[in-house]
Formats: structure tokens, C-alpha cells, sequence
């Protein structure tokens, strides 16, 4: 037996490869959505290791050119999310057991798998299927997928390495088990980091998941799962099963053997998990741990010391990136009166220069958002400004669903600070604003703080640092992930961890030791050297 006692320093972030027009990257890239494009994948379940196919299909259409269709695949029934189930807690008997440090060369392995073969495949996967443009796709389904693979290595170490001081006649120890059950892994459409990380952060803490992947985002969720697999991951430790979300979720919240929800998605489904888990608790073996990161309603807040600039490119960026369709893009903004006639003028050239189109076009800024749904749903937030007498759109406003779901960068202008588009999570390309008078700074910060439910990211800009100090202590219930002088989104694994609380979530912090140790049951164990003699206290003698 190897007793070394190894530990695992954390790792540089992985680099972003820039794809310029030429490069190796940009012609493996050129040639992978290629091959992509003119490819129908036949996507199965993967319960227990083994491909499981059951002939009730979906499908996975361009968003940006929705007439293509360029993966098919099977759903779930509840027959085989019980399989899952099974197929998980037979892992789970090996899997916990295992020496930590070889579930770690099975993550570094994938994250070397995705750095260098996969790369193409998972970012072409990730465009043509979400609509992603090349740096939106490099930023997430490579970049930030290994970061978490790497990291959460040495955030392993860094919890194992917690243990309590010992006394004299005694030694005590911390044991970090695995929870005791399955893990339900709910992944979202817009990152693939994300639906990586919501499996692979349980499973180096000796966890086994069901995975429900996003409908929308099944391609590149099924290629990471083969990366998974490729990598050395065993039979049952991660059990792939798109389909329903109720019958998926029914089934798995039904079960005695719950022992955790890592979760990414919309408000409601979450309140809904959480209220149908209440209603269980009596059937459970253990108190089932909920992680998720659900909406936000994010800011930009502009003292009159800004520089106008600055603001502008951050505000487009982090509004209009990857259409709006981030937890963290901004998505109300409040500019003092003094900048406002510049400022305006600014955004609006900005937004209205934005090329969109094909992901295969390098010179499209945006792409299409994710379907019809969402399409739908964004457009009424800007019909309902349309047609307001308190709001005016200054930039944008364009919406076509003909051949792709296509929404032009937005941006309102309301005279209402409570304004339905100041309040309600829009997830799309739209920005709006609100004109506040210069000398009542201290009542928006405070609108800025009440207006929403949410409490995810934001940001103030200002070139007076003393008034910036106090803006983000005004807004520190505001935001989860606060920024100064910078947009909103854009969170490094290691350097930001995310997430946010009021209902953003439960702030457990993706990209830190902080989520890790939530998926961990902690033993303390005390051995006594020399038991007493005798029962009596030695006063007693």
C-alpha cells in the first residue's frame, strides 16, 4: 500500500486560445463544426456504464437555424431513472471507498481529455447546440470545465487536510464520507461548465449523481459524459438520463435513498424541489443537501464620478454576451442624470453596431436565443416596454423566429425605478435603465437594493474609490459576486467563487472549497489510549 500522504497544489487556469483566422485551433474548430453541422447523433441514456435507448425521442435543433436538426435523443422513463437509481448506489459502495487521490487522476485526466482532443468537439457541440460564438464557448465549455475539474482537486486536499487537534490520552480524526445515497445533478442550458461541474464536484467527494441535462444543451452534456467515461469514471458513478423534468425529478425525490440536489435552473423549479423535499422528509434516510444557484436580476450601478467609457463597453458586455442568457448579465442599470446624455448616445451606438447571426460566422458578437420559449418570453418584455407610457426603447427591439431565434440588443429607458423590467428576470438581451437624480445617490442605493428579490452579482462603477467603498457596503446583501469598475459576469473558478443568495440561491459558491465540503457527511473519531480504572472521580477517593 502507498501510505505517502499527497496533496494537490491548485492549478494555473487553463488558457483561453484566441482562434484567430489561420491558427491550429481555429482549423481544428472550422473543421469539428463542419462535421457537426452536417451530423444527426443518436444520443442514448447511459445507466450503469451501458448505452440504454428507449425509442421516445427528442430533438436538438440549431437555435440559430432551428430547420437543422443535429442530434436526436432518448428520454427517460421512469423505469430507467429507478435503473439510475440502482445503477448509482451499486457504485456508490466502491466509489466512496476509493482512495481520494485516484478519483483525483480520473477529474485531472478528464481535464486533460477536454484541454486537447475533446476541445473542438465540446466547443463546436457547445455552439451549434446553444448558440454560442467561439469565445463565449472557449470562456465556458473549456476553460472554466477544466478549471473546476482542476481545482476541485486541490480543493479536495484542502478539506481532507482539516482535522482536529488531539489531547492527551486521545487521538481524534476527521473522516469526510460521502453522503449516504445519490446525488440528483440538474444542469442548465447556458454554461457547460456548469452541467460538468454539478456531477464531477459530488463525485470527487466519493458521491454518485443522476444527471439531468438540459434539453437544449444534451450534445456537448452527452460529449462530456463520454470525456467522463474515456477518463476512467466507473460504471454508475455519473448515470446520464435526459427526459421529463417532472418524471425525472419525481422519481428521484420519491426515493428513500435522496441524499442531495446540486442544482442549476429557473427560481420556480427549485422552490419546487424544495417543496416537494419538505413534503418527503419523513421517507428519507438523511436531511437530502440542497445546493443551487438559481436567477438574478443584475445590476450596474453608476456614481456621477464614472468614467463614461468604461461603462458603456462594460455594460454591453455584460448585457448582451451570449444574448443576455446568464444568471449574471446585467440586466437593470441606474445612471445619474449628469452622465446620462453621453452615456445614452454611447450605449446606443454600441448596441446598434452588434453584428448577429450564424455561430459560424467569427464576426457575429451575438447568436440566437436558446428556442421558441425563450424567444417568446423576451419579446413580451419588450412589447410590454413597447407599449408602456413609462418606458422608451432606445436601442434594439427587433425580433425575428423565422429561421433563428434572433432578439437585437435591447436597451429600455424607464422613468419608474420599480418598473417591470427593472424587477423581473428577463434572461435575454435586455437592458434597462433608469435616469436618477444626481443628488439622491443614497435613495437608488437603496432602490437598487429593495427592487429585486434576487441577490446574485453587481456592479458599480466610479472613479472615486471612497465612494465606491461605500456603494459596496450600501449593496453587501445586494450581490453575491460584488464588482468594482468592471461588468457583472465573468467569474474565474479559483479567483471569483459564485453565487448568491436572497433568491439567487444558496450561495454554497461553484469554483471554491465552500461547495465541495456540502457534499461530504463529516465522522469525527476519538480513541482513548488508557481507559479510567475506576468510575468514581479522583475527588471522590
Amino acid at each position: 500500500m502507498n501510505n505517502a500522504i499527497y496533496n494537490f497544489p491548485l492549478p494555473q487556469n487553463e488558457p483561453i486560445l484566441v482562434y484567430l483566422q489561420g491558427s491550429p485551433e481555429r482549423l481544428l474548430l472550422d473543421k469539428e463544426l463542419e462535421r457537426q453541422s452536417q451530423t444527426v447523433v443518436e444520443i442514448p441514456l447511459i445507466i450503469g456504464g451501458r448505452e440504454v435507448r428507449t425509442g421516445n425521442l427528442g430533438e436538438i435543433r440549431m437555435p440559430h437555424d432551428h430547420s437543422k436538426v443535429i442530434a436526436k435523443y432518448h428520454k427517460a422513463g421512469k423505469a430507467q431513472v429507478e435503473m439510475a437509481i440502482s445503477a448509482a448506489l451499486e457504485a456508490r459502495k466502491t466509489w466512496s471507498d476509493m482512495t481520494w487521490t485516484i478519483r483525483a487522476s480520473i477529474l485531472l485526466k478528464a481535464a486533460h481529455l477536454i484541454s486537447s482532443r475533446y476541445r473542438p468537439v465540446i466547443n463546436a457541440a457547445t455552439m451549434l447546440g446553444q448558440s454560442k460564438n467561439i469565445y463565449q464557448s472557449e470562456i465556458d465549455a473549456v476553460c472554466e470545465a477544466i478549471d473546476f475539474l482542476k481545482y476541485n482537486v486541490g480543493f479536495a486536499g484542502r478539506i481532507y487536510e482539516m482535522q482536529p487537534k488531539s489531547a492527551y490520552n486521545q487521538l481524534n480524526r476527521m473522516e469526510y464520507r460521502a453522503l449516504e445515497g445519490f446525488v440528483l445533478a440538474v444542469s442548465p442550458f447556458n454554461f457547460t461548465s456548469i452541467a460538468s461541474n454539478l456531477n464531477m464536484a459530488p463525485v470527487m467527494m466519493g458521491n454518485t449523481t443522476i444527471w439531468k441535462p438540459a434539453s437544449t444543451a444534451v450534445l456537448s452534456n452527452y460529449y462530456l459524459m463520454k470525456v467522463f467515461m474515456e477518463a476512467g469514471l466507473p460504471a454508475g458513478v455519473i448515470n446520464f438520463i435526459p427526459g421529463q423534468g417532472s418524471v425525472i425529478g419525481n422519481t428521484c425525490l420519491d426515493s428513500k435513498d435522496l441524499a442531495g440536489i446540486h442544482f442549476t435552473g429557473s427560481n420556480g423549479t427549485f422552490n419546487g424541489l424544495w417543496t416537494r423535499i419538505s413534503t418527503n422528509l419523513s421517507r428519507y434516510k438523511s436531511y437530502p443537501r440542497l445546493v443551487g444557484e438559481t436567477g438574478g436580476k443584475d445590476f450596474i450601478f453608476v456614481h456621477p464620478s464614472a468614467n463614461i467609457q468604461d461603462v458603456c463597453i462594460n455594460a454591453i458586455r455584460g448585457a448582451f454576451e451570449y444574448q443576455g442568457q446568464k444568471c449574471s448579465a446585467a440586466s437593470r442599470m441606474y445612471v445619474p442624470g449628469s452622465l446620462w446624455g453621453e452615456m445614452k448616445q454611447c450605449l446606443c451606438e454600441l448596441a446598434e453596431d452588434i453584428k448577429m447571426g450564424d455561430v459560424k460566422d467569427a464576426g457575429n458578437f451575438m447568436n440566437a436565443v436558446i428556442d421558441e420559449k425563450a424567444f417568446d418570453t423576451i419579446k413580451s418584455y419588450i412589447d410590454y416596454a413597447r407599449n408602456s407610457p413609462e418606458a422608451e426603447i432606445i436601442a434594439g427591439g427587433q425580433c425575428d423566429k423565422s429561421a433563428g431565434y434572433f432578439i437585437r440588443p435591447t436597451i429600455v429607458e424607464t422613468t419608474n425605478p420599480r418598473f417591470k423590467l427593472m424587477e423581473e428576470e428577463i434572461f435575454g438581451p435586455v437592458l434597462c435603465v433608469y435616469v436618477y437624480e444626481d443628488s439622491k445617490l443614497e435613495e437608488t442605493l437603496d432602490l437598487c437594493d429593495t427592487t429585486s428579490p434576487y441577490g446574485l452579482t453587481g456592479a458599480v462603477f466610479s472613479t472615486d474609490r471612497i465612494a465606491a467603498a461605500h456603494m459596496c457596503e450600501k449593496l453587501r446583501y445586494a450581490a453575491g459576486n460584488f464588482y468594482i469598475n468592471d461588468k457583472p459576469t465573468g467569474a474565474i473558478v479559483g479567483l471569483q467563487p459564485f453565487g448568491g443568495s436572497r433568491a439567487s440561491g444558496t450561495n454554497d459558491k461553484a469554483g471554491g472549497e465552500y461547495n465541495l465540503i456540502r457534499w461530504v457527511n463529516p465522522r469525527t473519531i476519538k480513541e482513548t489510549f488508557v481507559s479510567p480504572d475506576d468510575y468514581r472521580y479522583p475527588y471522590m477517593m
